[in-house]
């Protein structure tokens, strides 16, 4: 009997970071494992509005590993195109997933709206969004929540079982398994790998068995900071700046980094002298997540579990404003100092970041504070990378304030993490690195090929790995 022929199809995040599109193709049937946005670049609204490579309608079943939009906020242009089957996802992400395409639609109508009037001004015609509201709620109405752990078979003869990433609220490794006629073949898809030891939420799965990796190499060619020594960083950050007498601008992305942010304030409120200064969380979307990630306290770590038990919340301070209101969000640019404002987006790609940047990145006495990855061509990678002058809004702008990366705070594993993870596999099955740059995926290839000799493959958009 011929073994059977499985085969993943990467479409998306293969040498890139953002737009994880990955197809498994076996006998007559299409799996797709996640579909995300291409963020930064300079063309990403032309790539996301283009086809996807494969008709959605052929589609038998999606899987989302979580709802960071750079691995579901495609999804709803997927329903809009045709595709009417199941969406699976574990129960945490199906709550989150809201939060995010619903963000998502709003800001491609906002853009579209700002772009159409810049082309009307120039006689050009209107620009549609990528997708509505309504796509969105389409798309929510076939969403398929599991629970960690749950085996489900989703199509004749393979089973979907998900395990905890540990990288944000609802994160998923996903194992897929084809057993049919006395032959098995296993898939796993690692997601986003979470580092060990962070606050709030539980290390990665270990995870054993595997005919196939696809697996994350983000930060494959560094190593984090110990995040005790980061987090000692942030803090004399924050007292220097406050001796300089400016704003502190903190990019952040409304889920994971926000709430690890607001955690470490909290936990350090007096030893960093915070109630001197006026805390604002200005994301309507974060308020909403931070909230949704007290309704999910079963999946915190011990530590953080048994913070809420004692009835302290580490998302709470006294001096800590919570802005939603637009006007609100204006009105803290109209303070120079004394302020730290929390704001996405985390790349500074959209969002209320940019207004803020815009209004502070002239002053001297202004620290920007990165606490996440920063893609290729974004404009978080302009200043990262010491840009003297940036353009905001069609505004050319002087960069003056003082920036300051804060590496250590990663929600991604990084090399020595991401070869420990891989290392709980038996056999040394063969893997596919995606969702990373190509400096990090080849020098992760050279570190997993030396240490475990494994058989690494750097796929393109395009390119097939059978199994």
């Amino acid at each position: 009997m011929r073994e059977p022929s499985l085969r993943v199809r990467f479409h998306g995040a293969a040498g890139e970071v953002t737009g994880s599109l990955h197809r498994l193709e076996y006998e007559d049937r299409q799996v797709l494992l996640d579909c995300g946005l291409i963020q930064g670049g300079g063309n990403e609204d032309a790539r996301n509005a283009a086809g996807f490579g494969f008709d959605p309608r052929q589609l038998d079943a999606v899987v989302v590993s979580h709802a960071h939009i750079d691995h579901c906020g495609r999804l709803p242009l997927l329903v809009k195109r045709g595709y009417s089957g199941p969406i699976y996802m574990t129960a945490a992400t199906a709550d989150l997933l809201r939060i995010m395409l619903e963000d998502s639609a709003r800001l491609a109508a906002a853009d579209a709206e700002r772009e159409t009037r810049a082309r009307q001004r120039r006689g050009e015609g209107k620009v549609e969004p990528l997708y509505l509201l309504r796509d969105v709620i389409d798309t929510l109405k076939q969403v398929k929540p599991l629970e960690y752990g749950e085996r489900r078979e989703i199509l004749p003869g393979l089973t979907l079982r998900f395990e905890d990433a540990g990288h944000i609220i609802g994160a998923a490794i996903v194992e897929l398994v084809y057993q049919q006629r006395g032959k098995r073949k296993t898939l796993v898809f690692s997601g986003d790998i979470g580092p060990n030891a962070a606050p709030i939420l539980r290390d990665p799965t270990a995870m054993h068995e595997a005919d196939l990796v696809l697996m994350e190499s983000t930060y494959g060619d560094r190593c984090h900071r110990n995040r005790a020594d980061t987090v000692k960083e942030l803090g004399a950050v924050l007292r220097q700046a406050r001796e300089d007498g400016g704003n502190v601008l903190i990019p952040a992305f409304a889920v994971g980094r926000t709430q690890e942010i607001l955690y470490w304030m909290a936990r350090y409120f007096r030893e960093w002298e915070l109630e001197q200064w006026q805390i604002n969380l200005d994301s309507p979307m974060a308020l909403k997540v931070t909230e949704l990630y007290q309704r999910h306290i079963n999946l915190f770590d011990r530590e953080a579990k048994e913070l809420f038990a004692k009835g302290l919340n580490p998302f709470a301070m006294p001096n800590l404003r919570l802005i939603s209101d637009v006007q609100d969000s204006m009105a803290l640019n109209k303070r120079a100092s004394g302020q730290i404002i929390i704001a996405g987006s985390g790349m500074c790609t959209g969002g209320r970041i940019k207004h803020h940047l815009r209004h502070n990145l002239w002053r001297e006495n202004c620290d920007v504070v990165f606490v996440g990855y920063q893609a290729a061509r974004t404009l978080g990678r302009q200043l990262v990378d010491g840009a003297e002058f940036v353009t905001i809004y069609g505004e050319k702008i002087r960069v003056r304030a003082r920036r300051h990366t804060v590496g250590g705070l990663s929600a991604h594993a990084d090399q020595n993490q991401l070869a420990a993870w891989y290392g709980h596999f038996h056999q040394r099955p063969p893997v596919c690195l995606i969702h990373g740059e190509d400096a990090a995926r080849r020098a992760l290839k050279e570190k997993l090929e030396a240490e475990f000799r494994a058989e690494v493959r750097l796929p393109k958009p395009g390119q097939v790995a059978k199994f």
